[in-house]
């Protein structure tokens, strides 16, 4: 039977260099609703102007205050390019950020857009791990794009957690 030590156990990841991101933390966190256009189109099929703008103008913006808003329309209906554009500068000065499109692809662009405004000179010659699981969906593509992004600074790149890691990426030595 092996002995038991007098030494501490030391964690040598804490003691490392290694930088961990968490595409978790760029997930849109926040109130999440929906507005409808549909009810507002003349029989259902096409947007009168002026009968539009009443509906906007009679918009409650504390609902939507502080929220992202995906703006749709559930009606098979033809509408002007302007039709969302409109709706989203109504929106502007009470939500965080409106947009067209599914959930799916906001968070998709979310993260993207995190992603190039991430500030990687932290990261430069350092070695990093990608966090692999963690409690928001994260879009395939982020990986990618996170990785793309930062191979250029980094001594190496991994994906996973300190105890299961998968290599992604070594610097070669010079």
């Amino acid at each position: 039977m092996a002995e038991l030590s007098d030494q501490p156990i030391v964690n040598r990841v804490a003691q490392s260099s290694l930088v961990t991101l968490d595409l978790g933390d760029f997930y849109p966190k926040g109130k999440r609703l929906e507005l409808d256009i549909a009810p507002w189109l003349y029989e259902g099929l096409m947007v009168k102007e002026t009968e539009f703008r009443a509906h906007l103008a009679a918009l409650d913006l504390a609902t939507y205050r502080d929220a992202w808003v995906r703006i749709f329309c559930s009606a098979d209906a033809l509408l002007p390019a302007w039709t969302f554009p409109l709706v989203s500068l109504t929106l502007a000065p009470v939500c965080r950020q409106s947009f067209v499109g599914s959930w799916t692809e906001f968070d998709q662009w979310a993260i993207a857009d995190a992603i190039a405004h991430l500030d990687t000179e932290p990261l430069r010659d350092k070695p990093v791990m990608v966090k692999g699981c963690g409690q928001y969906p994260i879009p395939d593509n982020a990986y990618l794009m996170l990785a793309q992004k930062i191979q250029p600074l980094v001594r190496s790149l991994m994906y996973g957690e300190a105890c299961s890691s998968v290599p992604l990426y070594k610097k070669p030595k010079t």
